[in-house]
């Protein structure tokens, strides 16, 4: 039995509805993925037979889920702060020491991974998943009838995000989920191999490896001929910044044997 994932929207829900004498109140306990009934007393409150108590400190942008008999904030640190963040749309985001990983001012994030998923019409084909996240891309695939998705995450504690974020897929079937390096692992894929790419890494100055000439001429060589790629660049502030990114992808991927154009937030691109 999966246990109740927690925001301060939903514990105030609870708290208010056992102040205002109500015995139960509908909400969601899985991030907005379904909806339950959940019973409510001044002490705590009760679902599917279980007890829970309402938490000292509930804070905004944290997600709480139970652990040995308690609320503990779906959050690690290993190297850096990795931590589930929830937001108004229902599917989380995650951010890496406060760096958010996905907009969701505007959208909700996973309609954001739709449409870049869209970009390389996935229907029928292998699809190479670069960095796979929380699985958002990867799931727009499958929704949109690819035939295999090879998803690559580098990071344990967001692969451990991943068990606990409702929203994210299961690895199996047509996902095939590598926790590594997609930088160490692409040489070993056959040339050729697969028919579309999406490239969504980490900012230029977290992960410049995954910007670079070489690597771009190792995407070239997995993907068949006339492949579509989609790489997200975001749109870094060149005044701030100093440089052009998106620009400078697009220059790179000619180079690699791409025909390139920027599209929306990011560089879109077939090989030649």
């Amino acid at each position: 039995m999966a246990g109740p994932l927690l925001t301060r929207e939903v514990h105030d829900a609870l708290r208010n509805a056992a102040r205002a004498g109500k015995p139960a109140v509908e909400c969601s306990l899985d991030l907005g993925r379904s909806t339950t009934t959940v019973k409510v007393d001044e002490d705590g409150w009760t679902w599917q037979g279980r007890r829970f108590p309402y938490l000292d400190s509930c804070k905004a942008r944290t997600i709480y889920y139970w652990v040995d008999d308690a609320f503990q904030p779906v959050q690690r640190f290993t190297t850096s702060l990795v931590k589930l963040v929830p937001t108004r749309w229902g599917p989380p985001t995650f951010e890496i020491d406060g760096i958010k990983m996905h907009p969701t001012e505007h959208v909700s994030p996973y309609a954001d991974a739709e449409r870049k998923v869209g970009l390389v019409r996935p229907r029928g084909k292998v699809i190479l998943d670069t960095c796979g996240g929380l699985g958002y891309t990867a799931a727009a695939c499958l929704q949109g009838g690819a035939k295999q998705v090879l998803s690559y995450e580098k990071s344990e504690d967001v692969i451990w995000l991943r068990g606990l974020n409702p929203w994210s897929p299961q690895a199996g079937g047509a996902l095939a989920l590598t926790h590594g390096d997609i930088a160490g692992h692409l040489p070993t894929l056959p040339e050729g191999s697969v028919d579309a790419i999406l490239h969504d890494p980490p900012r230029f100055g977290i992960a410049g490896e995954l910007y670079s000439q070489a690597f771009y001429d190792e995407l070239a060589r997995v993907l068949k001929r006339k492949g579509l790629l989609f790489h997200y660049t975001g749109s870094p502030n060149k005044l701030t910044s100093g440089r052009d990114v998106p620009r400078e992808v697009a220059k790179r991927l000619r180079s690699a044997g791409f025909a390139a154009e920027l599209r929306g937030d990011g560089v879109l691109a077939t090989k030649t």
